[in-house]
């Protein structure tokens, strides 16, 4: 996850992402003494600190829970399910991780300054990328929200 991170960053913020990182769904005795199974907590990631643990809300969350990427134009439109870490971010796209078995254990989380800086070929690359990383099983893509 820190090498993809890495390589994400470098790749990506050139062209407006200002944050890309994972989330894991809390395992027991977690670092974060985040409620097992019921939050997420913040894994590799750049450029800057973000909130951990999350709880199971927001769009981090949402596409963990119903196992569906999320591009989402503006968060604004997410109203009061929008975790905020960082007030100047306007778009978003999150991608759940899933192991061989069909199970989610996590998200990729990239988010921009500038609205609508994702759409729906950024979310196919991007899980592509995950697969060939070995992040996430190849058979289990979730399908895609835009909102």
């Amino acid at each position: 996850m820190r090498a993809a991170s890495e390589a994400l960053w470098e790749a990506l913020h050139p062209v407006g992402v200002s944050w890309i990182g994972f989330y894991e769904i809390a395992g027991e005795n977690n670092a974060h003494g985040a409620d097992p199974g019921r939050a997420m907590v913040l894994g590799p990631h750049r450029d800057k600190p973000a909130c951990s643990p999350i709880g199971l809300n927001g769009a981090c969350g949402r596409a963990w829970r119903e196992r569906r990427t999320l591009v989402i134009a503006d968060v604004a439109h997410l109203g009061d399910g929008y975790v905020a870490c960082d007030p100047r971010d306007r778009s978003e796209l999150v991608i759940p991780c899933f192991h061989a078995d069909g199970s989610c254990w996590g998200v990729l989380d990239a988010d921009s300054f500038d609205a609508a800086c994702f759409d729906e070929f950024d979310a196919w690359r991007l899980a592509t990328f995950l697969v060939a990383a070995g992040l996430s099983a190849a058979d289990r893509g979730g399908e895609i929200d835009v909102i």
